[in-house]
């Protein structure tokens, strides 16, 4: 347990953070002026309302105000938390990770996210 860090925690990180390169370049390619992936910018994205289906919906409806708690979907179905602090497993897979970036992001944002908004969402969660 390195640094007090689980195992498999850490290489969850490693991945998560793997990741987030991945989504820098793009987001260099998407908008030039990029200069860096924001956790209070994730933060932002987050916890902001979108009104969907005439209601209003976040990331926290399901994930709750903090991505180190369980939640709840719209149907009832137990979420696990967010941050692979407390979920190793949570970016572990990157095809996973895209796979519930699309469907989430159309289902809060009525699109799916860019690659800017994927890197400071998960640069929020890495270090909530």
């Amino acid at each position: 347990m390195p640094l007090g860090i689980p195992v498999r925690a850490a290489a969850a990180g490693s991945t998560a953070r793997e990741q987030v390169s991945g989504w820098e370049a793009r987001a260099r390619r998407e908008r030039p002026g990029f200069t860096g992936f924001s956790a209070s910018e994730g933060k932002k994205l987050y916890l902001s309302e979108h009104v969907q289906d005439g209601q209003k919906v976040s990331c926290a409806t399901c994930h709750t105000a903090s991505p180190r708690a369980p939640g709840r979907s719209p149907a009832g179905k137990l979420v696990d938390p967010l941050s692979p602090a407390v979920n190793p497993a949570r970016f572990s897979d990157p095809a996973e990770t895209e796979k519930w970036f699309k469907r989430n992001c159309k289902q809060v944002l009525g699109r799916e996210c860019t690659a800017e908004e994927k890197g400071n969402f998960t640069t929020y969660v890495l270090g909530a």
